[in-house]
């Protein structure tokens, strides 16, 4: 059976327990800002606080996600879920709290800065125990299938997070929406810090610390900080398009069944990138498939109808979970392991900032030029993925995993 290779994944000791759990939580976390955007509009009437609410929360969790997962490598997972975990349920029941209460919109964007500032790092808490299982077991090979697993999981976690929310909300209960997220999140949370088996060791000493989170910053991780950065724009930017385009050909009701399909094509592409076991070194697959990414994002430019675009998002949807199943590979191959937590949190903040970024530069674009304006922004996106993979293969190629002590010779002694 072709799914064996998951299968052996999660029937590796300790590995369903940990994986199950952060699944779980991120679940959570994938309907906790559209649930904000819900509770504050089903209060207000308007979407103007509840944008407001949603934009602080999702600020916030770009900008502290790091420094949580940072905390994260230093004392251990399991001490640093429990106490974010409990700020996390204190945030939410205190945003519930101020929007039952009518509090002004100022006040109800603070308290969603202070849910994203507390969501707890699920996704790169996982990713970061495969690393440590598989590398432990000699089956380091294997880590592409594992991200791959990470990526799908993912993937079903933000199509089926923000359908559950909608139709509570559709429904009149958009609070049940935000307080389901909240449970999801902590539960999930707490399954994951109890297993004590899977979490990667803290570090212990303050020098190798120091010096290899000044390693951080090396030409191969600030290539893949931009790659991220691209392919969050792209998100973005294909979003505000998208929707620009049913509208303009009077077709709105069809943006929901593209997106379906682009989601979909990416599920199953994910799942059948992760299940080869592929001869090609990641680095040099990256160029070929942003250029096929490219190409998508160019024929973009030349769709005439809904059906046209539904056709082109699956070549375009196909070409994203390869792309994120080797960012995260390319990192655990260049980072100190004890770095590694916070490294996957930056490459998510990196996307986060490019998407929220594009969504707004996709919107004076879409305002401008129609929703071809959008989607040359998407092209570009690409483009740039795909420059800065030919210019930097040969970084990601001949780098390794910095040693503490190669970290330490790298910095001077002014850092």
């Amino acid at each position: 059976m072709p799914s064996a290779n998951y299968r052996s994944l999660l029937r590796t000791p300790g590995a369903a327990a940990f994986f199950l759990p952060a699944s779980l939580g991120r679940a959570g976390i994938a309907m906790t800002g559209l649930s904000l955007v819900w509770l504050v509009h089903g209060r207000t009437g308007g979407f103007s606080a509840a944008g407001l609410v949603g934009g602080a929360f999702a600020a916030t969790d770009a900008l502290v996600a790091p420094q949580l997962a940072r905390l994260a490598d230093r004392f251990g997972q399991t001490r640093v879920l429990p106490p974010t975990l409990l700020a996390h349920a204190v945030a939410v029941t205190a945003l519930v709290s101020l929007v039952t209460a009518d509090a002004p919109g100022a006040l109800l964007a603070v308290g969603g800065a202070l849910v994203g500032a507390t969501v707890p790092q699920l996704g790169a808490m996982s990713a970061a125990r495969w690393a440590v299982l598989l590398r432990t077991d000699g089956r380091g090979a294997e880590l592409p299938t594992a991200f791959a697993l990470e990526s799908v999981s993912n993937a079903v976690a933000y199509l089926a997070g923000p359908m559950v929310v909608s139709a509570l909300a559709a429904s009149g209960r958009p609070s049940a929406g935000t307080l389901l997220a909240a449970s999801l999140t902590v539960a999930g949370g707490l399954a994951l810090a109890a297993r004590r088996d899977s979490a990667p060791p803290a570090t212990v000493g303050r020098d190798e610390r120091t010096h290899t989170e000044r390693a951080l910053p090396r030409a191969p991780f600030l290539l893949l900080m931009g790659l991220n950065l691209a392919i969050g724009v792209y998100f973005g930017a294909m979003q505000v398009s998208v929707t620009a385009f049913t509208v303009e050909h009077g077709a709105a009701g069809t943006a929901a069944p593209v997106f379906a399909v682009s989601g979909v094509s990416g599920l199953l592409a994910g799942w059948l990138y992760g299940l080869r076991r592929w001869r090609t070194a990641p680095a040099s697959q990256l160029l070929p498939v942003t250029a096929l990414l490219t190409l998508g994002t160019l024929l973009l430019l030349a769709v005439r109808s809904p059906l046209q675009l539904g056709l082109v998002v699956v070549l375009t949807g196909a070409a994203i979970p390869p792309l994120l199943v080797l960012f995260p590979v390319l990192t655990e191959s260049t980072v100190h392991r004890t770095v590694l937590t916070q490294a996957f949190s930056w490459l998510g903040s990196a996307s986060a900032a490019g998407s929220a970024a594009a969504a707004a530069a996709s919107g004076s674009a879409v305002d401008s030029l129609g929703s071809r304006g959008g989607f040359a922004i998407t092209a570009a996106a690409a483009g740039a993925m795909a420059l800065q993979s030919l210019f930097g293969v040969r970084a990601l190629r001949t780098t390794g995993r910095p040693s503490p002590r190669r970290a330490s010779a790298s910095v001077s002694p002014r850092d």
